[in-house]
């Protein structure tokens, strides 16, 4: 949804944006191209070889960028720690960038027989062989359900907590082998690939994803410059649901109930929302890229 993105985010030249989710830059290279040497590009990302492989990739274009070792729910400390007050824009693209998706050994794909990591910041210790390993089959279950929405999520954590008493569960084909084995056959490929929602959950679960998303997201509209905007890429209902009602709340002015003779919340309104719908990728690029098939964007406006 590239040109989507750059569409929302109506750059201006001179403006300060914030790539929240570097990745491969893909998003920020045509951010760049866009900015005259007044303006500036923050990319933020947890990922050493992401910051590494993006910084080379944006000094082909110019040299008015930074790129910044952190999580984008720290956003706001990592622009005062630059001494910026205000930005025009902002972009998320949440879950694991195409960049990760493809290094097969980092083991965030079902398509790679890899070791179970999919940690984002590789410096961290815990991994998603300590998911796979090391949790309960309550937890497995919850984190299976809630972050995966897998109707097998029960009968999986079972499967998994009993094949990991013969060894531990070091591989991602030896997790894609138990969930196939799990889930009926002619229910397999309902939805995609029958592991795409069991290594969705893992995934957010080792790397907190969703922790504070919607606090970031109300943090930095108030440093937003009137007219800018904050565009958010989800890939699953809870990150899409999180974000619109972050969104709703922030184009809400006074929440008191009807009855009220006067206003006792203090609730004030930001900002607006861009598009009422999400916008979705274009049949052509869900038929050229099937990870966008599921794809929503937000967007949200500074008043």
């Amino acid at each position: 949804m590239l040109s989507e993105c750059l569409e929302a985010l109506n750059i201006k030249k001179d403006g300060i944006y914030v790539d929240g989710t570097l990745g491969g830059a893909g998003h920020s290279q045509e951010i760049l191209k866009r900015l005259n040497e007044k303006g500036l590009l923050i990319g933020i990302d947890k990922d050493d070889d992401a910051l590494k492989v993006s910084g080379e990739r944006l000094s082909k274009i110019a040299n008015n960028f930074k790129t910044v070792k952190s999580d984008f729910k720290n956003m706001i400390e990592v622009l005062d720690n630059l001494n910026i007050n205000k930005i025009d824009g902002v972009l998320l693209d949440l879950g694991v960038s195409s960049y990760q998706l493809d290094n097969g050994e980092r083991g965030f794909s079902y398509r790679f027989d890899a070791p179970l990591d999919m940690r984002m910041d590789t410096t961290k210790n815990f991994s998603a062989y300590n998911v796979v390993n090391e949790y309960s089959e309550q937890e497995l279950t919850r984190i299976f359900y809630e972050y995966g929405e897998e109707n097998w999520s029960k009968k999986i954590a079972q499967n998994i907590c009993l094949k990991r008493v013969e060894k531990p569960i070091e591989t991602t084909f030896e997790l894609v082998d138990i969930i196939k084995n799990t889930i009926p056959l002619k229910k397999q490929f309902e939805g995609g690939h029958p592991a795409k929602r069991i290594f969705q959950a893992i995934r957010i679960e080792v790397n907190n994803e969703l922790k504070n998303l919607d606090t970031v997201l109300k943090n930095v509209a108030h440093r937003l410059n009137k007219g800018g905007r904050i565009a958010v890429i989800t890939f699953h209902s809870l990150e899409d649901r999180i974000v619109k009602n972050a969104f709703k709340d922030l184009s809400t002015g006074c929440i008191c109930p009807k009855y009220f003779p006067v206003c006792t919340c203090n609730h004030k309104q930001v900002g607006k929302l861009v598009n009422n719908k999400p916008i979705i990728p274009s049949l052509s690029e869900q038929q050229e890229n099937t990870r966008s098939q599921s794809a929503k964007l937000r967007v949200f406006e500074k008043i």
